[in-house]
C-alpha cells in the first residue's frame, strides 16, 4: 500500500514499528539474558553491556522500520 495521506502514512509507519519490535525482540531477551549469566562480568559490567543491546535493539528497529516503510512505497522487493 502506498499511501496517500499522512494519516495513512503514520498507520503504515505504526503497524511496522509493532511489526519490527515484536520480530528483533527475542533476540534482545536472548542477549540479556546471555548477559546475565556471564559470571565473568560484574554487576556494573552486566548493566552496561544491556544498555548497549538496547540501543543496539532501538537502532535495528529503526533501521528495519525505515527499510520496510520505504520498501512499501517504492514498491522494491527483496
Amino acid at each position: 500500500m502506498v499511501p496517500t495521506t499522512k494519516k495513512q502514512l503514520r498507520k503504515l509507519v505504526s503497524d511496522t514499528t509493532v511489526d519490527m519490535y515484536e520480530e528483533l525482540t527475542p533476540e534482545l531477551i536472548r542477549l540479556i539474558n546471555e548477559t546475565k549469566k556471564n559470571e565473568s562480568l560484574t554487576e556494573v559490567q552486566k548493566q552496561d553491556e544491556i544498555l548497549l543491546h538496547m540501543v543496539g535493539y532501538v537502532k535495528s528497529c529503526t533501521n528495519e522500520i525505515i527499510i520496510e516503510v520505504l520498501s512499501e512505497i517504492l514498491g522494491l522487493r527483496d
